[in-house]
């Protein structure tokens, strides 16, 4: 792609935005950054800052490549009013890939995504291929080309914010690690939702590879396709007791690791199969994933207590990821649960809290609600803070019981997100006696 004496606009002061423009700029381009807030810090060098730009700006405007960041709306109307005189749309990441010739694994799923990015790198790095996690994780793409040293791999994380702007993006191993109803603010339907990180695959071909958890829908492919899963050994990837197994054939014992919980196992899977395609060494993959440390509030590790693990799952903003968590608990669970009232429906998670639960605390601003839900299926206390819930969970569970935090909805009705959640949680544990 060639910039050089090319107008380029990025819309979005975000990181993404600003990584995107210093490319731009850095190939030749003459650079606008547009953001509708007040004021752009930090712009990048030879980029021209324009704040408080507003509709009618956007329909004055004309430019040779229009980049959009990923939060904003590719179908609202300020996109739209930037778009009327642009020769060419896309986004950010789809931006960079035009740049960056090294090996791409791309991961996209509503839950896991992190994770499994997190293990690519590693399992990479330690097999002496250097990778980078970046996406919608870590750094922008963008940022990633214009490094002194651009690696040989990356682990490209993407969301359907991103993929609704690729046009060319083609990963050498494609990633689908699940699909539920997620983003329902922004989609008209749950089809444009799925079909939206569908477009992960759009562009590969036989050369290529797809890696998608057994039994969901994606389609025909044109990329060769393995399969993995926790619940069967039907899959390419499958588990036997600790061990991962690749058609049958153990690679791994996932017990030696940090990684807890069937999900967790699937991530491995889904990892191990991209980084074996990209060139990874099976002996750098045990290594790997024994040096691993999963990130925080995912299913998190938090302490060990007179037989009792408390894990922190504070990342389980909605019911997917609420619902993974329990499939994959091998010990009965004592769940807290709760938080802002999003108005989704829990009444499919009963069967699951029949299955692994013994009991359930919940707080927050839907406690009333969940209080009475899942009442139906076992044993439900409501308390009013998450160290109440820390405190009566423990008393509740009894030795080989996991005390588990994952509220299956947002943090913003008591704490700044989901990050703050989980570590109250953590200091809660902590204290402990």
């Amino acid at each position: 792609m060639i910039l050089k004496g090319k107008i380029v606009h990025v819309l979005g002061a975000g990181r993404s935005g600003k990584a995107a423009a210093m490319l731009a700029a850095t190939e030749g381009a003459t650079v606008t950054l547009f953001d509708s807030s007040d004021e752009i810090s930090n712009p990048p060098v030879g980029v021209t800052p324009y704040p408080g730009a507003s509709l009618e700006l956007g329909k004055q405007q004309s430019c040779d490549l229009l980049v959009i960041s990923p939060g904003i709306d590719t179908f609202g109307d300020y996109v739209a009013a930037f778009s009327e005189n642009a020769n060419e749309i896309i986004g950010e990441t789809e931006l960079a890939c035009r740049y960056y010739k090294g090996k791409v694994i791309a991961i996209t799923g509503t839950n896991g995504k992190t994770t499994t990015t997190e293990l690519v790198q590693q399992i990479m790095t330690t097999s002496g291929v250097s990778c980078v996690a970046c996406g919608n994780y870590g750094m922008p793409l963008s940022e990633v080309v214009l490094l002194d040293a651009v690696p040989e791999s990356v682990a490209l994380e993407l969301s359907s914010f991103q993929l609704e702007t690729i046009k060319v993006l083609k990963p050498d191993v494609a990633v689908w690690m699940n699909f539920d109803a997620d983003h329902m603010d922004r989609y008209a339907s749950i089809d444009d939702y799925k079909n939206a990180k569908l477009r992960i695959f759009e562009n590969q071909d036989s050369n290529d590879l797809a890696i998608v958890r057994d039994g969901e829908e994606v389609g025909e492919l044109a990329a060769r396709k393995l399969s993995f899963t926790s619940e069967s050994t039907h899959a390419d990837y499958s588990l036997s007791g600790d061990w991962i197994c690749f058609q049958g054939e153990q690679i791994t014992d996932i017990s030696k690791t940090k990684l807890r919980g069937l999900h967790n196992a699937e991530n491995a899977m889904a990892a191990i199969g991209a980084c074996l395609e990209i060139g990874a060494s099976p002996e750098s993959v045990t290594e790997a994933l024994v040096k691993f440390t999963p990130p925080a509030h995912r299913c998190e590790l938090i302490r060990s207590l007179d037989g009792v693990e408390y894990l922190n799952d504070s990342k389980a903003t909605n019911l997917h990821a609420l619902d993974s968590a329990l499939r994959s608990q091998s010990r009965p669970v004592v769940l807290l649960a709760g938080g802002k009232q999003k108005g989704l429906d829990y009444q499919p998670l009963l069967p699951r809290l029949k299955q692994h639960v013994t009991h359930a605390v919940v707080f927050g601003e839907i406690s009333a609600e969940l209080a009475t839900l899942f009442s139906e299926a076992v044993e439900t206390k409501i308390v009013n803070t998450l160290e109440e819930a820390v405190l009566l969970g423990a008393s509740l569970a009894k030795p080989g019981d996991a005390v588990l935090l994952s509220p299956g909805t947002s943090s913003f009705d008591q704490f700044k997100g989901y990050e703050h959640r989980g570590d109250v949680f953590r200091d809660a544990v902590n204290q402990l006696k």
